[in-house]
């Protein structure tokens, strides 16, 4: 391919050896490579484009300490660089596989998911306390309307009503703002949720268990910065 290099990708070893990969490669894409390339290179790497997307897949394998492989995956496509593994650890049964990821555009936009994600949240104590006030508001109400009723004080008993009338117009405002808050932070939620399952497929074995929970110890602490290191460090 010649397109320009993409910005995303993950970079992962295996205790694999250059020509089983190869072979790998050999079988899962459409377009094979000479198993020579393995022996007569440094380092082999083959480029392709995703007929899904069509954007430019980069594979280049190399040797690494200890008799490992480096593995690079460039392309700015979360979902098939998960894909990719997933199927690179089913074929070569690899039990676990700690990866580190770098998708700039994923990121960023999840940044303005997590923005309007707390933005949502704090709409939302917001309203709780409001919904708080008006209880004791309405509650402060019935029973001035009570009393001016028994003391047979009718323009104060009206007065009251008309008070709690517009108090209900002003909660099923408030509920209605609520609802739709509510609903826009669970669609901001899944997208979230989306991330942290895309991320957990760049790892295999512990290492997807771990950057799960640390995804998840992030969301539920609320801390954005936590979250996006779990995701592209897999901690």
């Amino acid at each position: 391919t010649t397109e320009p290099r993409p910005h995303g990708g993950v970079v992962f070893t295996v205790n694999e050896r250059t020509e089983r990969i190869n072979n790998w490669i050999q079988k899962n894409f459409l377009y094979g490579i000479h198993k020579e390339m393995a022996t007569l290179s440094p380092y082999l790497e083959v480029a392709y484009m995703s007929l899904r997307t069509a954007s430019p897949v980069f594979i280049k394998v190399e040797s690494h300490k200890g008799n490992k492989l480096k593995i690079t995956i460039s392309t700015d496509d979360m979902d098939l660089t998960g894909d990719i593994i997933q199927a690179m650890a089913d074929d070569l049964g690899i039990e676990d596989l700690s990866a580190i990821a770098e998708f700039p555009k994923h990121m960023d936009d999840l940044k303005q998911i997590l923005i309007k994600v707390e933005e949502f949240h704090k709409v939302r104590e917001s309203l709780s306390v409001d919904m708080a006030d008006h209880a004791s508001m309405i509650r402060n109400l019935v029973v001035r309307a009570e009393d001016a009723r028994l003391m047979n004080e009718m323009k104060s008993m009206k007065m009251a009503y008309t008070q709690l009338y517009d108090l209900n117009k002003e909660i099923m405002r408030g509920y209605e703002i609520r609802r739709n808050n509510h609903l826009e932070l669970l669609d901001c939620l899944k997208i979230v949720n989306q991330a942290v399952q895309k991320a957990s497929r760049l790892r295999v074995g512990k290492p997807k268990t771990l950057c799960t929970s640390a995804c998840r110890a992030a969301i539920k602490s609320r801390d954005h910065e936590a979250l996006i290191k779990a995701i592209l460090s897999g901690l």
